[in-house]
């Protein structure tokens, strides 16, 4: 199985997860399908593009669904609800889908949107090879999405419970290339004696996008080092809210901690 990322529409990222032994792709958010499909055939051009998964249903990732469903006749279109333009077939929460060599797992995590999901794909023949989640706009490196349609207690689950829970070497592909700006603020609440990995991550991070390259993937170890609202439970981010809560308890609800940090970075 190989991931190839694709920028789009400036800072989102498509993604094509491709068997290579069976010359088969999935697309995952491909909001911009020919840079989408250009990319594939830079690398190839022998493999198809069989279905398109899609996160939410926000236009910045699915609203190239209808489009791609003009250039790739008979394409299948997934998702969570009506409102992911162009779908073709509704999914369930942990319902597996098969595509060549790929498994296809979806996940919900209700939260930015109240239909959002995660596709976390592994490669039946690379049973040794880490599972890959695609997080679109729920998780980002060393941050989360805004909370358009739910609510912190839905992220919380989705971060901690859902996430949180998956083995810690799954990497992490997000729907977008705000990891500058995310680690900018996650430095405004721990200090480099806090926590030195984020402060070193956000210098390898600066230096792969200056020479060109992308921040993804992350891990799900890694952002349990560095991610704020995965740390929600330790003191050095909830001391922030007990600053503004003097009579909360202590330590205080993670849930409550991560509704503050997200008002905060919705300031920032």
């Amino acid at each position: 199985m190989k991931v190839l990322p694709v920028l789009v529409n400036k800072d989102n990222y498509s993604y094509l997860v491709i068997d290579e032994k069976n010359k088969v792709a999935v697309a995952i958010d491909p909001c911009e399908p020919n840079k989408v499909i250009s990319a594939l055939s830079s690398i190839s051009n022998d493999i198809k593009i069989d279905s398109v998964f899609t996160t939410h249903h926000h236009w910045d990732h699915a609203g190239g669904n209808n489009l791609i469903k003009t250039i790739i006749k008979d394409i299948n279109v997934y998702g969570r609800d009506e409102r992911f333009e162009g779908i073709t077939k509704k999914l369930e929460n942990n319902e597996v889908l098969k595509i060549g060599s790929l498994k296809i797992k979806t996940l919900d995590a209700p939260a930015h949107t109240s239909s959002h999901v995660l596709y976390l794909i592994e490669d039946e023949n690379e049973p040794n090879q880490v599972k890959s989640l695609f997080t679109g706009d729920t998780l980002f490196i060393g941050g989360c999405g805004r909370l358009f349609e739910g609510n912190p207690e839905q992220m919380y689950n989705a971060l901690y419970n859902v996430i949180g829970k998956l083995p810690d070497d799954t990497l992490v592909y997000v729907g977008h290339e705000y990891t500058l700006k995310n680690l900018e603020f996650a430095k405004t609440l721990e200090s480099a004696n806090e926590n030195k990995e984020l402060y070193n991550f956000y210098d390898q991070c600066k230096e792969k996008l200056a020479n060109g390259k992308f921040t993804v993937p992350s891990s799900i170890a890694q952002e349990k080092l560095i991610n704020p609202f995965m740390r929600c439970h330790l003191p050095s981010i909830y001391n922030h809210y007990l600053k503004e809560n003097p009579n909360s308890n202590n330590p205080p609800s993670a849930i409550d901690v991560l509704g503050f940090i997200r008002s905060l970075k919705d300031k920032f």
